[in-house]
């Protein structure tokens, strides 16, 4: 029998959680289209009716040589102004709001050499961590926040979610991952045009993942900071309270399994000894009552980790996930990512 606070803490998650009245169900699709469109590996574009059979194939070629996978054209229009930098993205959606990616610059007086790039949780506005970047700027780390696809700037009109990002398309998904993931490369890069040397990477939520699969192919990532954690992409749709309206568009087409396997492509998972023998450093944040990346799947990244004996920290917040940004949870957390990188960078 559950306990009288962690009662109240899924009582307070639940209310949170439901705030929100614009969720929609949209519906499955296998998006043959835009893994077309990635280019590599080939996927026929006509193969919406075949996707099923043809998708294994895919993935298993896109793990095989995910470095091609996430490989991408040196970015050539960085525009910085007033603080907002302003770039094409390195692996385009085809559409125009999407495709310009914005970041805000929150450079440290006297920072060493050391810079986060800083990606938000899934559906955060135009104002999310920037607070958090702002702070880390205080604690000697310059900040770059970058805003991921379909979010905020970059969303499409008519939308008022970044469900394209997440939903039951699920070759957008894969797509928009993978823009995301190249995307902060991108930022990575003209940190280092910059002349910054000690680099990391901070992510929250759906911002973890992406974070994640890109220190795991960017040696020049020393520190990667995860804000909630979870060893599989589909694993956290299917059974979190935040996506439960993503989880239907899946009815009677896919299974939970399945789409394990198909979306392995953007998860963590299939990436973690892509980190053995580097020297980075990492912060693995869970929370013990989270209804959305739930404590099963959290305990298996952390496991993995000591398994693998790759360098890292544990920091347990004492809420769920939407309670992490609700006061104090969320100056706990704030405080602890803060410490990690100006000790680690």
């Amino acid at each position: 029998m559950r306990g009288l606070y962690a009662r109240w803490m899924d009582r307070w998650e639940r209310n949170l959680a439901t705030r929100d009245t614009n969720r929609v169900v949209r519906p499955f699709d296998w998006g043959s289209e835009w893994l077309h469109a990635i280019g590599f590996p080939s996927f026929p574009l006509d193969a919406n009716g075949d996707a099923a059979r043809r998708l294994p194939a895919f993935v298993t070629e896109a793990l095989k040589d995910s470095d091609r996978f996430f490989s991408y054209l040196p970015v050539r229009d960085y525009l910085l102004q007033d603080g907002r930098l302003t770039f094409s993205s390195p692996a385009p959606s085809g559409d125009p709001e999407n495709d310009t990616v914005h970041a805000r610059w929150f450079p440290a007086p006297d920072d060493g050499g050391r810079a986060l790039v800083v990606l938000p949780q899934w559906n955060s506005d135009a104002e999310g961590h920037v607070g958090l970047a702002k702070l880390l700027s205080r604690f000697g780390v310059s900040a770059l926040r970058m805003t991921m696809a379909y979010h905020a700037e970059r969303m499409p009109a008519g939308l008022e979610r970044a469900d394209y990002h997440c939903s039951a398309n699920v070759g957008r998904t894969i797509h928009a991952c993978r823009q995301s993931v190249i995307d902060a490369r991108a930022c990575l890069d003209w940190l280092e045009q910059r002349g910054y040397t000690r680099i990391g990477i901070l992510g929250t939520s759906l911002g973890s993942c992406i974070a994640f699969i890109a220190a795991a192919h960017d040696a020049r990532v020393r520190a990667g900071i995860f804000n909630h954690v979870s060893m599989y992409f589909s694993d956290v749709v299917w059974t979190g309270l935040s996506t439960q309206n993503v989880r239907k568009g899946f009815s009677g087409h896919v299974s939970q399994d399945e789409l394990r396997r198909y979306w392995s492509v953007i998860s963590p998972a299939s990436y973690l000894n892509r980190l053995q023998g580097r020297d980075m450093r990492s912060l693995l944040i869970w929370a013990r009552y989270d209804t959305t990346f739930r404590p099963v799947y959290s305990r298996q990244v952390l496991e993995s980790f000591r398994t693998l004996k790759l360098p890292h920290k544990v920091f347990t917040l004492p809420c769920g996930h939407y309670t992490t940004g609700q006061y104090p949870f969320n100056l706990i957390d704030g405080l602890a990512m803060c410490r990690f990188a100006a000790k680690n960078l």
